[in-house]
């Protein structure tokens, strides 16, 4: 009776020790992580934004779209910046861009507070920066991040969205990640910023369908040949015909009149679940604004590595 009881007590000591080592090693996402460690590392961040931004405004929709499709891959933790990987995968080869803003920002950091600030942070900070410098919404950025190790892109292509995503195919992708379709419906508004190259719209603006505004058709026509491997394929039209450097509502009032240039933009207006969503938005920029923001708290969520999991990187793109 005594042994069974002491066995049954050092068991207990045991469980209770490793939840206790458990939650000591893993560390909660805070917006003041640094505030002790590193107190002018977010002010760092934010002025390399705004240079590169005030540089080319184009740059905020880039820094938003390398954060998201870093969030999709694995998690938050700055695998989309290793030079091998992620980089290579069809939706980010040619097309993500802003890594040596990224490089920049660190780098400067680097200077004032050496291995303390993660690559995935400065990532998630840089986002929210480029959507201020830009009229865009400002959100408490959530910190504790650590980087990766490890980047892949076959998984990158397998979970990223893609331009000729359907609606459901586009709603199961989010709702993998924990977004709601309101959230999809928000973070795809990031396409008011931004360009986007012939190639991944070419289909679209060719196909005579019934979802296009036959005059945005026709004025996409002109930098964007109908077939493939012609010197316009790397051509850019912006993805919110109207506003393409402003972080406002018109791309939804694009939708509303065909003008979505991505196949994958104008299905969230097509007689589906999203309609009423994309009209809300269209309507109200105030709360397009506040969903994004709030979508954007929530994707940096998406499973970060924190605690003694993953590693601080020097440079962001190489492996410590």
């Amino acid at each position: 009776m005594r042994n069974s009881f002491i066995s049954h007590a050092s068991t207990a000591t045991v469980v209770f020790l490793l939840l206790l080592l458990s939650t000591t090693c893993k560390a909660h996402l805070s917006s003041t992580f640094y505030d002790q460690n590193c107190p002018n590392g977010l002010s760092t961040i934010r002025n390399a934004i705004r240079t590169a931004v005030s540089r080319e405004r184009r740059m905020a929709a880039s820094l938003i779209r390398l954060h998201f499709h870093d969030c999709f891959v694995q998690s938050c933790d700055a695998s989309i910046l290793l030079e091998d990987g992620e980089r290579n995968a069809v939706q980010n080869k040619g097309s993500a861009r802003g890594y040596e803003v990224i490089d920049s920002a660190k780098a400067q950091v680097e200077k004032i507070c050496p291995g303390v600030v993660s690559c995935a942070d400065i990532l998630a900070v840089a986002a929210r920066d480029a959507s201020v410098a830009v009229g865009g919404p400002s959100w408490s950025v959530k910190l504790g991040r650590r980087d990766s190790t490890t980047a892949s892109s076959s998984l990158a292509e397998q979970e990223l969205p893609r331009f000729t995503d359907g609606l459901d195919s586009l709603i199961s992708r989010f709702a993998t990640k924990g977004l709601s379709a309101r959230d999809m419906v928000a973070l795809s508004g990031s396409h008011t910023l931004g360009q986007a190259q012939c190639s991944s719209f070419r289909g679209r603006i060719y196909n005579n369908a019934s979802d296009i505004d036959v005059g945005f058709a026709s004025t996409r026509k002109r930098r964007c040949p109908a077939t493939t491997g012609k010197p316009g394929d790397s051509n850019l039209a912006p993805l919110d015909l109207v506003t393409p450097n402003s972080f406002d509502n018109n791309y939804f009032k694009n939708l509303l009149r065909k003008k979505g240039l991505l196949q994958s933009d104008q299905i969230l207006f097509s007689g589906g679940s999203t309609d009423s969503i994309v009209s809300e938005y269209s309507r109200s920029p105030a709360t397009f604004k506040s969903d994004f923001a709030s979508a954007m708290i929530k994707m940096g969520d998406i499973g970060p590595l924190t605690g003694s999991a993953g590693q601080i990187r020097r440079i962001c793109s190489a492996i410590n």
